[in-house]
């Protein structure tokens, strides 16, 4: 039996426990605060109210107070109990009186609901008299009259307490804490729902740019052909606030993605096309070897077998072995000359194989078209350069390989009878060589990649009709490493193909 593994139950809840999204965290976050500040502003407008209050129902008291009538009139000045000076005062309801005199002993009453005088009971006058006893202005509870504020007071030889209920003063806060309260609630609910609204607007951007990166990242993006169509939508990918430049900058991101897969796709696809035809170009050399050295061995093995007979058939037998060997030969030569191609490549790729030195255009196309003329009478062969030199820093034997190569790329791909001119001239600080033919022009479905390598108009690949597919993308290789240009401009009748190589002044010594 395999062992449960205890998982504990914090760990399990922790596990469970969805994250608040960042909507819920600003939302929380700004209510909290808000209602933080509007508790904060009730507690203090209550205790601001409760004390305003309480400090005006003291002065309500002691000014009351300071107007009772304690005493009879006439010159005897006898003191009158409680319920006798509140029914001869005006006071208001709920006002409660205790006198104490030493003649007449200890009354108390109050002034009810109805302003009518009840006098205290037994009870309730020693309560008061002790609570309120030895005692300035404080809070008491007198049974079944609830909290008072009392003062004590002395005139002469009578001692009192006088009162005021707080039930008005608990009444009036508790109206203005509840009107708070209610307010708050309502606020909080209202900026609740506006801070909702704001956030989710405010926050759509950030939405439509997760969701797009949801998409995307469920693509295919490890396979071949993948194209990302996916994009924050304009009005979501502002650049003007900052949660649009998000969405902006996903955009532009997504944009670069997309052109390395695309160039990626593109990479792979003339990687693949590379080998079929590295493949191919090899393919027929080696078949020849192979078909060849089976011939030559059968003829050995037959020249040993046939010793001793008659003369003709050994000489027939050596000379389809020589013929043999001469067809090895020059297929091993083709496919000799195709690995070096492909080594050129690779190492001009890297930056070698060049040997620079002065290099004398003029002189280079004059022997180029020389050997062009001699290669090619079936066409119209021109020269057109000036009587000074034009001097580049290259490679002599790499540049002649260029210009060699535009001449045959001419020669092989247009008709009998068609003119092709090279020129070499200085423009703008640069030296430049055409070559120019008024042939049929390129098939516009085969320019855009002309300077591929195994790059060819004739898919068959037929041997008649041109070679590996690789001297223009040679030529582009050594033009590049030279620091120059080669581009060619083709239409109906009139095909040019231009290098640009940095010129240098003719030295005079040379």
């Amino acid at each position: 039996m395999t062992d449960a593994v205890t998982v504990p139950v914090s760990e399990r809840a922790a596990m469970l426990r969805r994250p608040w999204s960042l909507q819920a965290r600003l939302m929380a976050t700004v209510i909290g605060i808000v209602a933080l500040i509007l508790v904060g502003s009730a507690v203090a407008i209550g205790a601001g109210v409760g004390d305003a209050l309480s400090k005006s129902l003291n002065a309500n008291l002691e000014a009351t107070t300071r107007q009772l009538q304690l005493f009879e009139p006439g010159p005897m000045q006898n003191v009158r109990d409680a319920d006798d000076v509140l029914s001869t005062g005006r006071q208001t309801a709920g006002y409660l009186l205790l006198v104490d005199s030493p003649f007449d002993g200890v009354s108390a009453a109050v002034v009810d609901e109805d302003l009518d005088v009840t006098p205290l009971t037994a009870a309730q006058t020693a309560a008061l008299t002790r609570d309120a006893a030895g005692r300035g202005l404080s809070t008491v509870t007198v049974q079944g009259l609830g909290s008072y504020r009392v003062t004590p007071f002395k005139a002469g030889t009578v001692t009192g307490i006088a009162g005021l209920p707080l039930s008005e003063l608990e009444s009036t806060i508790a109206e203005i804490l509840t009107t708070i309260l209610l307010v708050t609630i309502g606020g909080l609910l209202l900026l609740g729902v506006a801070v909702a609204l704001v956030i989710r607007r405010s926050l759509a951007p950030l939405r439509a740019v997760a969701d797009t990166a949801t998409r995307v990242a469920a693509l295919p993006l490890a396979e071949g052909d993948v194209t990302i169509a996916e994009r924050v939508p304009a009005e979501e990918a502002d650049d003007r606030t900052e949660i649009g430049r998000v969405g902006a900058a996903l955009n532009t991101l997504l944009d670069h993605v997309g052109t390395s897969l695309t160039a990626r796709q593109r990479n792979e696809e003339r990687m693949r096309a590379f080998v079929a035809d590295a493949s191919h170009e090899l393919r027929t050399p080696l078949a020849s070897i192979r078909g060849y050295s089976e011939l030559s061995l059968r003829g050995i093995r037959q020249s040993r077998e046939t010793t001793g007979e008659s003369r003709a058939l050994a000489e027939a037998t050596a000379q389809n072995t020589e013929q043999a060997l001469e067809r090895i030969q020059a297929q091993s030569l083709r496919m000799t000359a195709l690995v070096e191609d492909l080594l050129l490549l690779a190492r001009l790729d890297e930056g070698k194989e060049l040997v620079y030195g002065a290099v004398d255009l003029t002189r280079l196309a004059v022997e180029s078209v020389t050997d062009a003329r001699a290669a090619g009478p079936d066409h119209a062969w021109a020269l057109e350069v000036d009587d000074a030199p034009v001097v580049v820093a290259g490679d002599a034997s790499r540049l002649h390989q260029v210009s060699a190569n535009l001449l045959a790329n001419a020669r092989v791909h247009t008709p009998p009878g068609t003119h092709v001119t090279m020129s070499v001239t200085v423009e703008e600080g640069s030296a430049v060589l055409r070559v120019q033919d008024d042939g049929p022009g390129i098939d516009p479905a085969i320019a855009g990649g002309l300077f591929e390598r195994f790059a060819r108009a004739d898919v068959s690949r037929a041997r008649q009709t041109g070679g590996t597919g690789l001297g223009l993308s040679i030529a582009k290789a050594i033009v590049e490493a030279h620091h120059g240009t080669i581009t060619v401009d083709s239409r109906p009748g009139s095909t040019t193909f231009e290098v640009r190589l940095p010129a240098r002044p003719a030295d005079p010594a040379a």
